[in-house]
């Protein structure tokens, strides 16, 4: 072999190395990241998303934000669960899709979260015309307040301004959900 083809192959071998060591970061960038955005209870979000015509890369954005996928927390606020849910909206939502009683406890358990949670969701984006931002916002602040703040035009009907929510928790949040949906679309979407 001359000099000139070992340096060629030398080239090529280090070119082939750095390709090899970048795949090697990239496998390991998405495993980390989805280490910190999982798909815990897919089976229930994948159902249930579908059931309510929703994209499920918002359900587990939601579920993340809400309860880092514990589904025993309860907040400050009583909300409890996955999707941290009120009983009282928990209850409603029960007697629209399956007239069935829901008790506190019921709400911890996953699969009974998620399919109310999504159920509510679904009803606030139908709402809302699909505005994923107002849909959000009533999700967190309550659809009384969103409506009076549509009304005195604190907020645009759109949705395009968030900066403007009252609740600076309420607006972190739609934030957080805006944030956390787009990295679940990255992370998972064709990849699956």
């Amino acid at each position: 072999m001359t000099k000139k083809t070992i340096k060629i192959l030398t080239v090529l071998l280090i070119i082939l190395l750095l390709i090899f060591v970048l795949y090697r970061i990239i496998k390991v960038q998405d495993i980390i990241l989805k280490y910190i955005y999982p798909t815990k209870y897919s089976e229930y979000v994948e159902e249930y998303s579908k059931q309510n015509e929703l994209d499920k890369y918002l359900v587990y954005a939601m579920i993340k934000a809400e309860s880092n996928f514990n589904p025993e927390v309860t907040s400050a606020s009583d909300a409890r669960g996955l999707m941290q849910l009120m009983e009282e909206t928990a209850t409603e939502r029960s007697n629209i899709i399956e007239n069935q009683l829901v008790g506190t406890y019921d709400l911890y358990d996953p699969e009974t979260n998620i399919k109310l949670g999504t159920s509510y969701l679904a009803y606030l984006l139908k709402l809302y015309d699909g505005n994923v931002v107002l849909a959000v916002t009533a999700y967190n602040a309550g659809l009384g307040n969103v409506e009076q703040w549509i009304k005195d035009g604190i907020i645009k009907e759109d949705g395009s301004d968030i900066e403007n929510i009252p609740y600076v928790e309420t607006s972190n949040y739609v934030r957080k959900i805006l944030k956390n949906y787009q990295m679940y679309i990255e992370i998972y979407d064709n990849k699956e």
